[in-house]
């Protein structure tokens, strides 16, 4: 034993060198100057399991970050232990029966017992030498890296060579032992310290590998022998006149068709290769809010659901994750993209293909079903769409209910076992500077066919990697458990577990998508170029003053410090001038020199395209320009006729735009004292005066045509709906005619914005209608009495008299 001891110290020097030579950590969190260790305690670290790699690293690190030493020994009068322990692993012999596990800390905790005045801190440490989620890859998975299998002295000495760039050590928040120590002794106390670290090195193992996966050809034969797709094999066996097996056989090709197939080899070239994209294609990536996250990563099966912008979005969330020590998600994709060379290549990654559309086939929906309850049900993380594709317009799309449905469904069939799940759903919003898409986003507005998606196209897109496309925010919104949001809007959810398809199914699923359209739109990230198009796009002729526009970017990022639109809304750093340049070089606007003050000016087609990124962030300052509005025409208001004029079509546009669902008396009062702050009104008594200052009217009026537009669609809605008597026109027809008044109002006014006369917000607006109540829905007609002609009426007021008699010239032409 003497021996093996000295020939053990003898090596750890020239291991240590070894180590610190070779090993290079990709990720370290969180930072070591961020730990917040006590300096008047001994530190303790512990290690999941014993490992000479990790206590070497962990030596090198502490070193390294100047940080406690890990090598050393804790000493105190009796006490006597080293700086750094392990758990012990539980090991079988045939021959013997296993040892009872003993966890390290009794002689600790005895010692803090005798000495009340005494404490040590307990840090956990978790060290992953590569991150292959547990599934069996071949000859490399016995090279490669950890995963839920723990490696042999072999095997992880060749994990240190191979994964030695790519390793990933996670600190624990620092615990102090005497906190586990009560009147039962330091017995009971060692294994409750042991138990309490196992469940936090298991929450990390899972955070940061995800569940096990199973192998692909058992989880799809799983799927398609399942109760519930064998009962809809035998409904369908008759109907059809196939025989059991044949569906049977047809249920295992929809599974193939379906399933990922994750592979950790796939993973890690994928990092590589997209951290080469975002270099090449972006400068940088800007990650806020990861921590609500990583919070619940641990002991909740999450379902990210970011907007859809682009096709990037696909690969960018699974980067940021994988870069950052979390499990890349299993992600919902369109059946289009399962194309050669592409195809395998996400599935590898983690996509998991869909139809369109499969209402009519049964066994395809009861084969996905399954599917996707059994990742649910494992706790592997989950990412869809909500919007369904990508939007053309810029703005957030009303959720599809499918997705949301089937995981609902899951989550209700889960909660009938013996352990109910625990679900959340984490809203993201992605934010670019400039897209990939926005030629054939404003081809596709302007009816043009949208081009399938295919390998050829890829090839284009790669001919632009030598454009500027400026940066890419990843913004993570408030997370929404779901069981704590049922049980506080539906409360009989738990209620008949037992049926299929329960009533309250069709209210929730539309409530919980507008929930979390609405979480994602309050974590919107301003950038520059949105914030010079939300200015420019203002102006009649699409030219400013680039002085003006320096003053009006000022104003609208103050609005956002003052009342944000939004509880998790990210701002752009540096200051205007410097935006204003950065979107110049991004060839979105043009700044030309004029002895009096430069000018900044965007062309037809370059104005076209800024449209898609003002809408990206238009929510945000959706009141801010309804009350500008106000004063566009009356000079003074009380906050009383204020609210009579923007009352109706408040919760309109909030409906529209996703916005929080805050009262206008509570909101209000707080949106006029920011423009007071910033000298936009002046405050007289009980009333809000309009400045008397150009400059100051001249912001005003460039914030008040923010909402124009959508204050136009729906006026002139309206007086097509009212000009007929009530039960005269059916949705399709209203929203038909508006649309064709509102693209003749564009060509009257020299607007080039196909978006602005979009079919879909007009459907959108009869919904919102409908659901205030305005409005209501009999015998395919649509419905209204004399509270819609009053609130239109009050409104109406808000428009100056030649804007009102413009529009009604296009009402009724």
């Amino acid at each position: 034993m003497a021996l093996t001891h000295t020939l053990f110290a003898a090596l750890r020097a020239p291991l240590k060198g070894l180590i610190k030579a070779w090993v290079g950590t990709r990720l370290i969190e969180p930072e070591p100057s961020d730990l917040s260790l006590d300096p008047s305690l001994p530190t303790l670290y512990v290690l999941p399991h014993p490992a000479l790699s990790d206590a070497l690293l962990l030596d090198v690190l502490c070193q390294r970050h100047g940080l406690p030493s890990a090598r050393g020994r804790i000493r105190l009068q009796a006490l006597d232990l080293p700086a750094s322990v392990a758990l012990p692993v539980r090991q079988r012999r045939l021959w013997r029966r296993s040892r009872a596990l003993e966890a390290p800390f009794h002689q600790a905790l005895a010692y803090l017992a005798d000495n009340p005045e005494a404490d040590i801190q307990l840090v956990p440490v978790s060290v992953f030498w590569g991150r292959a989620p547990g599934k069996r890859f071949g000859f490399w998975h016995l090279l490669a890296a950890d995963s839920w299998q723990l490696t042999g002295k072999l095997r992880r000495a060749l994990s240190v060579l191979v994964n030695g760039k790519s390793v990933e050590v996670h600190f624990g928040a620092p615990l102090e032992l005497r906190d586990l120590l009560d009147e039962r002794g330091p017995a009971v106390a060692n294994r409750k310290s042991a138990r309490l670290l196992r469940v936090h090195f298991r929450r990390m193992r899972t955070r940061v590998l995800g569940p096990d996966l199973s192998h692909r050809r058992t989880l799809i034969e799983g799927v398609a022998t399942s109760p519930e797709v064998r009962r809809v094999i035998g409904e369908l066996a008759p109907a059809e006149k196939r025989s059991p097996e044949r569906l049977q056989r047809r249920a295992l090709r929809y599974g193939r068709e379906i399933a990922s197939n994750m592979t950790y080899p796939v993973l890690r070239f994928m990092d590589g290769l997209l951290r080469r994209l975002w270099n090449r294609l972006y400068d940088g990536v800007e990650v806020r809010g990861l921590e609500r996250v990583k919070a619940l990563a641990g002991d909740h099966t999450l379902v990210y659901v970011p907007c859809h912008r682009s096709h990037i979005d696909y690969l960018l969330l699974s980067y940021v994750l994988y870069r950052d020590g979390l499990m890349p998600p299993h992600i919902a994709a369109g059946r289009n993209l399962d194309m050669p060379l592409i195809g395998p290549l996400l599935r590898r990654g983690g996509a998991f293909f869909l139809r369109r559309s499969f209402r009519d086939k049964p066994l395809y929906a009861a084969v996905f079903n399954e599917y996707l309850h059994r990742l649910l049900e494992r706790g592997h993380p989950l990412e869809y769409f909500i919007e369904g594709g990508r939007s053309r317009s810029g703005r957030m799309l009303t959720p599809r209910p499918g997705m949301l449905s089937m995981t609902l469904r899951s989550f209700r069939r889960s909660a009938a076992g013996s352990s109910p799940p625990r679900l959340a759903f984490v809203p993201v919003y992605v934010g670019y500077e400039r897209i990939i898409e926005s030629a054939s986003y404003q081809r596709e507005l302007r009816g043009g066919k949208k081009r399938k998606e295919s390998p050829l196209a890829l090839l284009r897109v790669l001919g632009k990697l030598r454009q500027p496309f400026g940066k890419v925010a990843v913004n993570v919104g408030e997370p929404l458990p779901l069981g704590a949001w049922l049980e506080d809007t539906t409360p009989g959810w738990r209620d008949d577990l037992a049926q299929a398809k329960p009533a309250w199914l069709n209210q929730a699923v539309p409530r919980l998508g507008d929930e979390l359209a609405r979480r994602i739109n309050a974590a919107a990230a301003l950038n520059p170029v949105n914030l010079v198009a939300l200015v420019l796009l203002a102006t009649p002729h699409h030219a400013i003053e680039a002085s003006l526009m320096s003053r009006q970017l000022a104003l609208l990022t103050a609005l956002q410090r003052h009342s944000p639109g939004g509880q998790n809304v990210s701002l752009p750093q540096g200051e205007p001038d410097e935006w204003i340049g950065e979107v110049v070089s991004l060839g979105m606007v043009e700044r030309r020199p004029h002895a009096l003050g430069d000018i900044v000016t965007a062309t037809a087609e370059q104005a076209s395209l800024l449209v898609w990124y003002r809408n990206n962030v238009l929510h945000l300052f959706a009141l801010a320009g309804l009350t500008a509005f106000a004063f566009r025409h009356a000079p003074r208001h009380d906050l009383d006729s204020l609210q009579a004029q923007l009352g109706p079509p408040w919760p309109i546009l909030a409906r529209e735009l996703f916005l929080d669902p805050v009262a206008l008396p509570q909101a209000l009062p707080a949106m006029l004292d920011a423009l007071c702050q910033q000298g936009l009104l002046h405050r007289h008594a009980d009333a809000w005066q309009r400045p008397a200052a150009l400059e100051a009217g001249e912001q005003l009026r460039l914030l008040a045509r923010l909402m124009q537009p959508s204050l136009e669609r729906g006026y002139l809605l309206l007086a097509l709906l009212l000009s007929q008597p009530a039960g005269t026109l059916g949705r399709n027809a209203l929203a038909e005619r508006s649309q064709q008044l509102t693209e003749r109002l564009a060509l009257l006014t020299g607007r080039d914005a196909p978006e602005f006369f979009d079919h879909k917000l007009f459907a959108s607006l009869i919904e919102s209608l409908e659901a205030e109540g305005w409005i209501w829905e009999q015998d395919e007609r649509l419905w209204f009495d004399e509270r819609l002609r009053s609130a239109a009426q009050r409104t109406g007021e808000l428009y100056d008299p030649a804007l009102r008699h413009r529009l009604q010239l296009v009402s009724h032409g």
